[in-house]
């Protein structure tokens, strides 16, 4: 059992190999790297120590040209160099100690620069701007920069500033050859492993093309050879690993298919034959029921017409009974305007006999009015005469009567003038007696009329109640024809859904038939198939 995990053992060991290879080049590179960071941190230090002692130097350098120009110009924005120095001195004083750390020698170079500079800052530069500020002690101020004191500060800064760039010029010349031999380590290792890798890997292509290109090769082409139907060959068992065990599979399964091919070519002999008959039958159920589904089309489509045609029918009569219940409506309509006209000229009848006998009493007033008109008339013309006497009697009396004859004369122009509103009157009373005749006249006229017209409208009432029944018994007859009609409509729906029911199981059964049909046909290419398929292979 443990031969035959050979290839396991062998590629596992292969690939362990490689794996070991790699963690120890991982490990190599990653040593070596981190003397690289180491070597290249310190030489980073030393850099940034070197960049502020410059920046030391320059913060002095800065600070004494700007008190010499101050005491050369005097004005204050000379003074601007001085004071951008002192606080660059601070800050770079700051930075010097973080990057120095514990490094006793180097920090206490850097105390004794840090004690000149401020004692140069306090003795000469202060004390020279304060005495240049006053006029009178100016020259004092010069000579106190001009002094050899200044000088010797600038010295003592100037040279433990060099001790401790030299130092860091050692040490970063020292980090300088580690950084190289860490580089020189990295790529050392980094190749060896390369190559390293590369040998195990192809010691590993060669145990791959002898323990199983090479078998595999062999099953390869025994397998196509089985493929192309060649079931007579076996294949060489070359060891008891994994690819032997292969073969020996490939043996037996072809052994297997053998059988199963001879086994195959009788059972599709019989397939083949009960697929025919199958089939046949199939063929036979589908063109009965083939006949039975167009019958059912037939019958259904006969039945849809009808149910259109009831469609139809009951669309009409429901048309004619709204039309109908129309018509009733507007000869109910009509009914009451004609009972309407009725009373209207019933009561212009009367109305007009009304006027009839007013215009008649009005009649007989004017012939009492003309009685009057006569009276009147009979009594002007008694004044006329007895004011004709009257003047005759005032003539006859001279003088006296002359006053008198004035009254007879006012009296008969009176008896005149009545007599002339009588003829007046009596020619209006003649027009208005006319009008009265022609009035009267007329209303007899419209009375016959009103009682003609009212004979009328009472034989168009009768007339229209007579069309309102008719018209009411059409209503109910055609909806009596309706119901029916529905009542039809709904039996031959049903009658339409029993045939819709029994053509859907038609299709059905149809579709079952063809799906009996199809299956008996691919059951036969099926075998046809597996027989085709059992030729190939050579026993």
């Amino acid at each position: 059992m443990a031969n035959t995990f050979g290839l396991n053992r062998s590629l596992g060991g292969a690939i362990g190999a490689i794996a070991l290879v790699s963690v120890l080049s991982s490990v190599a590179v990653q040593v070596t790297l981190a003397q690289l960071h180491d070597a290249t941190e310190a030489r980073g230090r030393s850099n940034r120590i070197i960049r502020g002692l410059d920046a030391f130097r320059s913060a002095m350098l800065d600070q004494e040209t700007g008190i010499r120009g101050y005491l050369l110009t005097g004005r204050e924005s000379s003074l601007e160099p001085y004071k951008t120095g002192r606080l660059a001195l601070d800050e770079t004083i700051n930075r010097l100690r973080a990057t120095m750390g514990s490094d006793t020698d180097q920090s206490r170079m850097l105390a004794d620069a840090v004690v000149a500079a401020r004692a140069w800052q306090t003795d000469v530069g202060e004390a020279a701007l304060r005495r240049a500020a006053d006029p009178a002690t100016r020259p004092e101020a010069v000579r106190i920069e001009a002094d050899g004191s200044g000088k010797q500060l600038f010295d003592t800064l100037r040279e433990k500033l060099g001790a401790i760039e030299m130092a860091e010029e050692r040490v970063r010349a020292k980090q300088n050859e580690r950084v190289a031999e860490g580089e020189r380590n990295s790529n050392f290792a980094l190749w060896g492993t390369t190559l390293l890798t590369l040998l195990i890997c192809a010691g590993l292509a060669f145990v791959i093309s002898r323990l199983i290109v090479r078998p595999l090769a062999s099953v390869m082409a025994f397998v196509e050879r089985v493929g192309s139907g060649d079931l007579t060959g076996r294949v060489e068992a070359t060891g008891l690993n994994e690819v032997g065990r292969l073969a020996t599979t490939l043996n037996t399964m072809v052994a297997g298919l053998g059988d199963l091919a001879r086994t195959n070519r009788s059972a599709t002999n019989d397939l083949n034959a009960a697929a025919a008959e199958i089939r046949a039958s199939a063929q036979q159920q589908a063109a009965s029921v083939e006949e039975q589904f167009a019958a059912v089309q037939e019958t259904a489509a006969t039945v849809d017409e009808i149910t259109h045609s009831g469609a139809q029918i009951s669309k009409r009569a429901s048309e004619v009974i709204a039309t109908a219940q129309a018509a009733a409506q507007t000869a109910r309509s009509g009914l009451r305007a004609a009972t309407d006209t009725a009373k209207a000229m019933e009561s212009i009848r009367e109305q007009g006999e009304a006027v009839a006998g007013n215009i008649v009493a009005l009649s007989e007033k004017t012939q009492a009015i003309g009685e009057i008109i006569v009276t009147v008339n009979d009594i002007s013309e008694r004044t006329h005469l007895l004011a004709l006497n009257a003047a005759i009697e005032a003539a006859a009396a001279g003088d006296e009567g002359r006053s008198f004859a004035v009254v007879a004369s006012e009296m008969k122009l009176l008896a005149d003038q009545a007599k002339q509103a009588t003829v007046q009157v009596r020619g209006i009373l003649g027009e208005i007696q006319r009008g009265i005749n022609a009035s009267v006249m007329l209303t007899e006229e419209a009375v016959k009329r009103a009682a003609a017209g009212k004979t009328r409208t009472d034989s168009t009432v009768r007339t229209i109640e007579e069309m309102a029944a008719r018209v009411e018994e059409g209503v109910q007859t055609f909806q009596q024809i309706v119901a029916s009609t529905n009542q039809q409509q709904l039996g031959i729906e049903q009658v339409m859904g029993a045939l819709q029911n029994i053509r859907q199981a038609s299709q059905q059964t149809a579709a079952g038939t063809r799906e009996v049909e199809t299956a008996s046909a691919n059951l036969t290419e099926l075998a046809q198939g597996l027989m085709a398929l059992a030729e190939r292979y050579r026993l």
